[in-house]
Parts: structure tokens; C-alpha cells; sequence
């Protein structure tokens, strides 16, 4: 369990390393999330369908004496899900403080209308990017400590109703969804969960998906500029973080006031 302190403004204050498991985490928003961890003190498991590319990440930061394991996990799959819970409990200092689940079908999806969508990548997102936060979860759950904390990554597009992306939205849509349900029956362990809902942000997967990412609903925000990986890091964090120890159940949306322009 992690030990704590009372911070000046009387919330908890971390004084040692947490156990974090970052899901989908080899590149993009996942590596950001789990390097930003790692530079806190954290043991960050990343974890990812591409087992070779999450130990090439985590050999890359551990290159810079941050204390990181990277692994293979199919989020989809119960024995897969639990064996990365086991060693992520088994890679610290005792049991799991913080999970993100970020994992997700993306970038390889095709925009079409919700009647032309083939039905076999309908299932794929489902078990992926809603299906997978729940098992992982689920696999975690018997190693959260008492303090330990929940963030799953949805989209802004749930906000926007984003056309001819009908399975994506519905998935992430899921996910805030299960990230309420999951604050209610978590939270008598002292556990929060709250998802961060990003917009449209410029990682390799954003690039590959559309020609233009760098312009892509610029105008649409109050911040008229490209939604970076550290913009949502930070949010992450928080939740995360003892700052948050009263916030469960809740879905922060960051997008640089792309959803009411």
C-alpha cells in the first residue's frame, strides 16, 4: 500500500512510489502517460497488444533510470488481463495504485455511415475499447490498494456525436458509462474512477487517420492550436493523484473548448 502524508492543503501527499499499469501504452498517448508516471518515482507496467514495441518503449525509459516494465496484453482476454494484473502487483511495492486504461481501436478504423459499418470491426471495437477497460479492471480489482485509482480513456467525440464514426463514439460513449458504475461499486474501498475524455490530438495514430492532423478543428476551440499528448497528461495526473481523492465518477473533457464553440 502506498504510503502517505497530509499536504499542506490537507489532502494526501504521495511519499513513495505507486504501482501504475498504463494500457496500450507502446506509443501515443499511452506512452506519454506512462513516461510521465515513470519521471514521478512511479513503477509503470506498460502494457500493449504489441509486446515488442511496449519492451522497446520500457527499455527506452529505463534507459533514463526510470523504473518501467513493458509487457504483451490482449485486453479482450480474462487470462491475458490477469496475468498482467499479477505482474503488475508483483513489480512494486506491494499490489496496484493506478491503472489507465487507454488501449483502444483507432487508427485503423474506416469513417463510414452507421448502415455500411462491417459488423466484425463493430465487435472489434466493442471488445477492445469497451470490453477491455472492463476486463482489465476486473483482473485488478482483488490487487487495488485502498487508495488506489481508476482512469480510463474516452473521447470528446462522445460530446460531438462525430459522423460516420458511429462504433468508435458508442465504444468511448461505453466507457463513461462503465467509469460511473465502476465509481459506485469501488468507491466503499476508498478507489476512484474517472475517465478523461481528449479531443482530437496529435499522436502517430492522429497522423495516420487524417492528412491534415495538425490543422484538424483548430477553429472549432477556444484555444486556437493543435491539442498536443502533454495537454492531456496532465489531466491523467491529476485524477490520479491525491489532489483527486474526492473526485470519482466524473468525466473531464479536454479539448481546448472544442465541444461548446
Amino acid at each position: 500500500m502506498t504510503d502517505t502524508t497530509t499536504s499542506p492543503g490537507g489532502t494526501p501527499a504521495r511519499t513513495a512510489p505507486r504501482t501504475v499499469i498504463v494500457t496500450g501504452a507502446a506509443g501515443g498517448l499511452g506512452r506519454a502517460f506512462a513516461e510521465a508516471f515513470a519521471r514521478l518515482g512511479d513503477v509503470v507496467v506498460i502494457a500493449d497488444i504489441d509486446g515488442a514495441g511496449a519492451e522497446r518503449a520500457a527499455a527506452e525509459l529505463s534507459a533514463d533510470g526510470l523504473a518501467v516494465v513493458g509487457t504483451r496484453v490482449d485486453v479482450t482476454d480474462a487470462d491475458s488481463s490477469a496475468s498482467l494484473a499479477a505482474l503488475a502487483a508483483a513489480s512494486g511495492p506491494g499490489g496496484i495504485d493506478v491503472v489507465v486504461n487507454n488501449a483502444a481501436i483507432y487508427a485503423t478504423l474506416t469513417r463510414s455511415a452507421f448502415e455500411d459499418i462491417d459488423e466484425g470491426e463493430w465487435d472489434r471495437v466493442m471488445a477492445v475499447n469497451l470490453k477491455g477497460p472492463w476486463q482489465v479492471a476486473r483482473a485488478c480489482s482483488p490487487h487495488l490498494n485502498e487508495d488506489g485509482r481508476i482512469v480510463n480513456v474516452s473521447s470528446a467525440t462522445v460530446m460531438s456525436g462525430s459522423a460516420q464514426w458511429a462504433h468508435y463514439v458508442a465504444s468511448k460513449a461505453g466507457v463513461i458509462g462503465l467509469t460511473r458504475v465502476l465509481a459506485k461499486e469501488l468507491g466503499a474501498r476508498g478507489i476512484t474512477v474517472n475517465a478523461v475524455a481528449p479531443g482530437f490530438t496529435l499522436t502517430e495514430a492522429s497522423h495516420a487517420l487524417i492528412e491534415d492532423a495538425g490543422s484538424y478543428g483548430i477553429e472549432r476551440g477556444a484555444i486556437k492550436r493543435p491539442i498536443q499528448p502533454d495537454d492531456i497528461v496532465g489531466a491523467v495526473l491529476f485524477l490520479a493523484g491525491p489532489d483527486a481523492a474526492f473526485v470519482t465518477g466524473q468525466t473531464l473533457v479536454v479539448d481546448g473548448g472544442r465541444q461548446f464553440i
